[in-house]
């Protein structure tokens, strides 16, 4: 490309354009990572006693850094641990003491009727939720996963992978599923770049010069939407079973194949949820407590739902589904609409809702496990969790047309109670949110300490749970998320019952600084000043030829 230099000379030349600067400024995100490594292997003056050769001095810093950054963190985690523990004794210690204070308030709000009607509804829905969980203990007792079968029985599958703003994470991402145990020659990957306005079509062509004729790369003229990019993969898809896997996820090396088993085994399959776990526990609080929330969500409630064949949802990080199946089903799913409104969020619930509505059914594989990333910032959480609060509300909506109709041959009573203890938990939170706020404000110590004390005995739940599972102190984290469930959280399903027809998804982008490249200030901006500096006199019809031919 000319002479040396000439490049860096030419992005400075004054005679270029703004939109000119942008086009060069796409051409320098595509070799900015390779730029970076070059100049950081340059660094060393060739003629120094050094160059040439390894600092291992350097190396051993680097290894001491991340001892004691483990240690720290190891010693941060103990202590908010033993805070955990410190303030369960406290609420049960006040509990005891205060616990004639509690029994007089009681007595005193069921003097009124609103006040008996609310202790009634509380009541109901104590015996309903104590009912179901022993209901989903048995279930879970008896859940098994599936087998993974061997390589000659597993089918062609297609691994589809939408991908908006998630930057360097998608080349990982792409990495772990072709690093799996699939057979090579019956498994095919698609990417989709859904848009994006940061570097994450640079490593995705990066996975695609890794991996070869392996990955199929699907680039999209602007942001359409997950439940589009989605489809794109679907109508280019080969072989008899579809795997979903979010962009900012990593899976086990036995994955695939296990989420697959099930299609093999069970000809009635026509999705498959798979196990979702925390990835990004180390980047703060709210990662960890969602990883025992996670475990509870996935190990108990699906598992339970998994033994009567009607997993309610499968989620988008990691799910499974027959191809002819979704293929039939494809047009409704992509056409499907709330208040008139084009459906944009949601599009896991909904496609196992057309699955369940062709009356196949949908299990939960334990033993196919991914590692998601997850918010890190309340703001962030709370935008999540709206998403999927609305997404719940409408799908529970559409659930409810077929659920009690024959949608299925064998029995749906099982399908059936999951939608009913699913309704009544949609149902409830405004009334419980309305009484709960009224007690306050009638007695707040009694009724706030009992309002604690409840969510200490419900967090224990999640908590025995986790330690059960993975026999970790981990498990803790279950009281913090219960009380900032309780304390932060607790007016998302209200404001999504009163809101469902907002169709926005509010946050799909990684939560650390986003390179963009076309707002703002370009790469090329950024080399401006560098590049004025080396620039010599250079007329516009002296540059390079392969750069007048970008522009």
């Amino acid at each position: 490309m000319g002479r040396p230099g000439v490049f860096f000379e030419q992005l400075g030349h004054p005679s270029l354009s703004l939109l000119r600067r942008r086009r060069l400024g796409a051409l320098f995100a595509f070799f900015e990572e390779d730029f970076i490594l070059l100049t950081a292997n340059t660094t060393q003056v060739p003629n120094s006693p050094s160059a040439g050769r390894t600092d291992n001095r350097k190396d051993t810093e680097d290894d001491i850094h991340d001892a004691d950054a483990k240690t720290s963190r190891w010693k941060t985690n103990s202590l908010l641990k033993s805070l955990i523990f410190l303030s369960m004794i406290a609420v049960v210690t006040a509990a005891c003491l205060n616990w004639k204070e509690l029994q007089l308030g009681k007595n005193l709000l069921r003097e009124g009727f609103l006040g008996e009607s609310f202790a009634i509804l509380v009541m109901t829905f104590l015996i309903v939720n104590l009912l179901a969980f022993v209901w989903r203990v048995v279930l879970v007792i008896m859940y098994r996963a599936t087998p993974a079968v061997s390589d000659d029985r597993l089918p062609v599958c297609t691994v589809v992978v939408p991908a908006y703003n998630e930057g360097k994470q998608v080349l990982k991402t792409l990495k772990s599923i072709a690093d799996g145990d699939y057979p090579e020659d019956k498994i095919h990957i698609i990417v989709i770049d859904d848009g994006s306005i940061d570097d994450t079509w640079f490593w995705i062509k990066k996975a695609k010069k890794e991996l070869g004729s392996r990955l199929k790369t699907i680039r999209l003229p602007k942001n359409a939407g997950k439940r589009h990019a989605l489809h794109e993969g679907f109508k280019q898809s080969l072989g008899e079973v579809l795997i979903t896997v979010d962009s900012d996820s990593i899976v086990d090396p036995q994955t695939l194949r296990c989420m697959v088993s099930p299609f093999v085994v069970n000809p009635t399959v026509g999705a498959v949820a798979g196990n979702v776990r925390v990835l990004n526990t180390r980047e703060g609080v709210i990662p960890r407590m969602l990883d025992v929330s996670f475990l509870f969500s996935f190990d108990f409630l699906r598992a339970s739902q998994s033994m009567v064949d009607t997993v309610i949802c499968t989620p988008g990080a990691l799910s499974a589904y027959r191809r002819d199946v979704v293929l039939r089903v494809l047009p409704t799913w992509l056409g499907q609409k709330f208040f008139g409104k084009p459906a944009n969020i949601g599009e896991d619930r909904a496609m196992t809702n057309l699955i369940l509505r062709e009356g196949y059914a949908v299990h939960y594989q334990k033993n196919a496990t991914v590692y998601t990333n997850v918010p890190i910032r309340y703001k962030n959480l709370c935008k999540m969790f709206i998403r999927w609060a609305r997404s719940n509300i409408r799908e529970t909506l559409v659930m409810s047309t077929f659920i009690f109709t024959r949608f299925r041959k064998k029995s749906a009573a099982g399908a059936r109670i999951n939608f009913a203890l699913q309704f009544l938990t949609t149902v409830k939170s405004p009334f419980l949110m309305v009484g709960t706020l009224g007690c306050m404000l009638f007695k707040p110590f009694e009724f706030g300490l009992s309002l604690l004390l409840g969510v200490l005995i419900y967090s224990t739940l999640s908590a025995v749970f986790y330690w059960w599972r993975c026999r970790s102190s981990e498990g803790l984290w279950a009281y913090a998320y219960g009380f900032f469930w309780t304390m932060g959280l607790f007016w998302i399903p209200v404001y999504a019952l009163i809101t469902p027809h907002r169709t926005g998804w509010l946050t799909r982008q990684r939560e650390k600084k986003m390179k963009v490249y076309h707002a703002g200030k370009s790469p090329v901006d950024r080399l401006l000043p560098a590049a004025e500096s080396m620039r010599a006199s250079i007329p516009l019809e002296d540059m390079d030829p392969g750069i007048i031919g970008i522009l």
